[in-house]
């Protein structure tokens, strides 16, 4: 039924476009010469005009390019001459020159060329725009006759990608011009040019009364959203200077629900005898079915028939063909052509069909009507992304001009009307032939068998993954009580690291769930440093570490570990926020499965599968969130084993001159450092806070019990430090440790009794007193255990324990004070920034008392 070759130099103008490469170029065949343009970038859509010698180009991101077609100056290739048909014509590849782009618009789509006119659609932020110039010719300069008509079509959704950066559309929006009989369009105008001819009847019922009057032509526009919608060109000619409603030249046809990738026209009733493909080209073609199909193979039929009341009304059938589509073509017959990524089929939309002009309806009341359905015939030739009708027309068939998927330029000659085959005499050259055409189409339907098998692997495989994702995200949700199914707990400890001493953090990620953990999955940390107690206006910096979970199955461990600090200046600000976080990524697991199952089902989108993905790439799932303080980073030389290896503290980074005076230092005289100096001269700042002894039984009895209130009290004080085995052995109520910068912390716990607070007597607390000679130091620690106090008396008062009756009056007198410190500390600090040296001695020193007495207040946590 189908003969595929390579195409013969033959015929006055056959043409075909490539463009899925990284440059486009289109192969020409004109009077007997062939040619191949080189273009910047993909050819998007082109139109021949056969009688100017002219050829009109869209480049993608370019603009509208029109070359001129005239013959070379070389012999021409004699259509008679031997030609072998294993070698190859000669093809001189043209660079097209930046000049010829007579209409430069990077947002154009599509256009179409009538008359003297050219029609181009734009892609605007926010609608699809149709805009009407003078067609410029070939040498002209760019924009000749400027703007003539502009209407806006319906809303349109821009491409997605990169600020800045362009990218192509996923469909390309598909223009052509419709001419009614008679109206001054040229005789022998081809129907693969960008417009066609319809019958009156058709015409007026389709476009309406003001078109068919007008004698208009109208464009015809398939939008990648499904809408089919028309404009009058005249009427467009005219909306600049005649103001109206633009929505008004704008008219809706049909909606196909899905992009439409061609329009066409059919000739469905052929006069008896007559095989309207076989009509010269000379001779004008007037159909009478107008065709639009759909990227998924939805195709709208539309075509002028009798209703049972005699009436004319346009008759709209939709049929499904087999898609993707990926080209169509149609001459001036019934038969359509379509192709998909695994077949070329023809269809005929006139079997069936009857005279319009019959005045006895049939039993269905509608003569001369479509088909009920269509019945694709294969032509077995797959992977064609761009057909055309060749206008050459040889005996009793049509000839096709297709364009394979790998670059394969070939004609179909197809004989539709022959019912019996005479077997040809077989020859050795066309056994070859005819094996390499087989060997080839085997070739191509294993390399597809392959790709969509890998494809269907590939799905299979993230739909697992997406499975396995949904189950622990719900696991992790829905565990609000109990044990979580994926844990992570964070413990710190000291280790030395290249001379130096350094915080360093063990997050252990546990898998008690019953599902894996395998690719896509995260672990991500976030350690967020707090601001410099000496400088409130530094802002913390925060620092994530991405682990990718390679596998981690049911009940096992996986176990990373990352410094905390200190930094390059040898400071270590506290607290230390440690956040573990799991992240499924979408893109990774997902992005590859949502390609296409085949390359050809949309062969010019580039990254479009990413665009299907939400905004926020993937999903989060918090773990843990860990707080490093000064309790946990201390230290304590006096309590270590008489052989154990204690590292030296940490210190800041020592400067220059400090140093240099150190070592000229006699022997035996003492430090005068600033920390020296501050330790000698300035008392420890100190600070304490009183809890009821009450309160902290009650925390403590379940882990304490037995033990001495003082020491229990201290060793939940220290829980998440190393040496609270030591301090739980020897049964400590005080100790002195070191802070990360060497200086010296004095915890001292010892039971107080707090009178003029209750009115039924004393009540029995403990004070839990901090000193050090660090001002910072000592409010790190006092920040510490105020956290640990809050969290204690939430809880306890979410058993509902009662406090003692109070002293109102008492309470109000301590709150009047705390008043009076407050404003006087503001008046103090507001003095430092007037006074001179000398005065703002005394002022500082009278700052601190105050700051003393309010770091030693007199009420107690019940």
């Amino acid at each position: 039924m189908a003969k595929a070759s390579s195409p013969a130099a033959t015929g006055p103008a056959a043409l075909v476009s490539w463009t899925h490469q990284s440059f486009s170029a289109l192969i020409l065949e004109w009077w007997l010469w062939q040619a191949v343009y080189q273009f910047p970038d993909q050819v998007w859509h082109l139109q021949l005009l056969a009688l100017r010698r002219a050829l009109y180009v869209l480049c993608a991101r370019r603009g509208i390019y029109c070359l001129s077609l005239a013959p070379p100056t070389r012999r021409p290739v004699s259509q008679t001459s031997e030609v072998n048909e294993d070698s190859e014509l000669p093809s001189p590849v043209i660079t097209v020159d930046p000049d010829a782009c007579v209409l430069p618009d990077t947002t154009l789509c599509a256009f179409t060329v009538h008359d003297d006119v050219l029609v181009a659609l734009v892609q605007g932020p926010a609608q699809w725009k149709m805009q009407l110039f003078e067609r410029p010719g070939p040498g002209e300069d760019r924009w000749p006759g400027g703007l003539v008509g502009e209407v806006e079509l319906s809303t349109c959704t821009p491409p997605a990608g990169a600020p800045g950066k362009l990218k192509s559309p996923c469909f390309l929006p598909v223009l052509c011009c419709v001419s009614p009989p008679g109206s001054g369009v040229p005789r022998g105008h081809p129907q693969g040019c960008g417009g066609f001819m319809l019958e009156g009847a058709l015409f007026g019922l389709l476009f309406g009364a003001d078109a068919t009057l007008l004698e208009s032509p109208v464009i015809l526009c398939g939008l990648p959203d499904g809408q089919l919608c028309c404009v009058v060109l005249k009427g467009l000619v005219t909306s600049r200077s005649a103001p109206g409603d633009p929505k008004a030249l704008v008219k809706i046809l049909h909606h196909l629900e899905e992009p439409v990738v061609f329009i066409g026209a059919l000739k469905t009733e052929p006069q008896a005898g007559e095989a309207v493909e076989s009509v010269p080209p000379c001779e004008d073609v007037y159909s009478d079915c107008l065709v639009a199909l759909g990227h998924h193979g939805r195709t709208l039929a539309i075509k002028a028939s009798w209703d049972k009341s005699g009436n004319l009304v346009p008759e709209l059938r939709e049929y499904l063909l087999p898609g993707p589509v990926l080209c169509a073509a149609c001459s001036g017959g019934s038969h359509l052509y379509h192709s998909t990524p695994s077949d070329l089929c023809v269809v005929d939309l006139a079997l069936g069909g009857a005279p319009l002009n019959s005045q006895h309806p049939q039993s269905d009341g509608a003569p001369g009507g479509l088909p009920p359905t269509l019945c694709p015939a294969s032509l077995s030739i797959c992977s064609v992304l761009t057909l055309s009708l060749s206008s050459r027309i040889p005996a009793g068939g049509t000839e096709l001009l297709a364009l394979s998927a790998k670059g394969c330029l070939m004609t179909c000659r197809l004989d539709l009307n022959s019912e019996v085959r005479v077997p040809t005499r077989m020859t050795t050259e066309n056994a070859g032939r005819k094996i390499k055409e087989l060997l080839s189409g085997i070739g191509d339907v294993s390399e597809r068998v392959s790709f969509l098998k890998k494809a269907v692997d590939q799905r299979n495989k993230a739909l697992m993954s997406l499975n396995e994702a949904m189950n622990v995200s719900c696991a992790l949700l829905s565990s609000r009580e109990g044990p979580p199914p994926i844990s992570c707990t964070t413990t710190t400890a000291w280790s030395r690291l290249q001379l130096q001493d350094v915080l360093m953090a063990t997050c252990l990620l546990e898998n008690s769930s019953d599902f894996n953990l395998d690719q896509g999955w995260t672990l991500c940390i976030q350690v967020l440093t707090s601001s410099s107690a000496l400088d409130l206006d530094s802002a913390g910096s925060a620092v994530t570490y991405t682990i990718p979970v390679d596998r981690l199955s049911p009940g096992s461990q996986r176990e990373v570990t990352l410094p905390l600090g200190p930094s390059e200046s040898g400071v270590l600000d506290l607290p230390v926020t440690v956040s573990c976080t799991l992240f499924y990524s979408l893109r990774e697991v997902v992005g590859g499965a949502l390609g296409p199952s085949d390359p050809l089902e949309d062969p010019f989108v580039e990254g479009q599968p990413l665009d299907l993905l939400p905004e926020q790439e993937g999903i989060c799932l918090p773990l843990s969130r860990h707080t490093v303080d000064m309790l946990q980073c201390l230290r304590f030389p006096s309590l270590a084993p008489p052989h154990a290896h204690i590292a030296c503290p940490l210190g800041p980074a020592a400067d220059l001159v400090d140093t240099f005076l150190e070592t000229c230092r006699a022997p035996g005289s003492e430090p005068a450092g600033p920390a020296a100096l501050r330790a000698k001269y300035l008392p420890p700042s100190t600070a304490s806070i009183r809890v009821s002894a009450e309160l902290l039984r009650a925390a403590l009895e379940d882990s304490h019990s037995g033990v001495p209130l003082c020491s229990a009290t201290l060793q939940w004080l220290l829980a998440e430090n190393a040496a609270v085995d030591i301090v739980r052995a020897q049964a400590l109520s005080s100790v002195q440790g070191v802070a990360p910068d060497g200086t010296d912390i004095h915890l001292i716990i010892r039971e107080v009794a707090v009178t003029d607070l209750c009115l039924a007597g004393p009540i029995q607390a403990v004070e839990i007193q901090v000193e050090s000679s660090s001002l910072a130091d000592m409010c790190r620690v006092h920040h510490a255990i105020i956290g640990r106090m809050q969290t204690m008396v939430m809880e306890q008062a979410a058993r509902g324990s009662s406090p003692p009756d109070l002293r109102v009056q008492y309470l109000r007198q301590i709150h009047a004070n705390h008043e009076v410190l407050l404003r006087e500390v503001q008046t103090l600090r507001d003095r430092l920034c007037t006074e001179d040296e000398a005065g703002s001695c005394a002022t500082a020193q009278r700052l601190l008392q105050v700051y003393k007495q309010l770091r030693s207040p007199s009420l107690v946590l019940l």
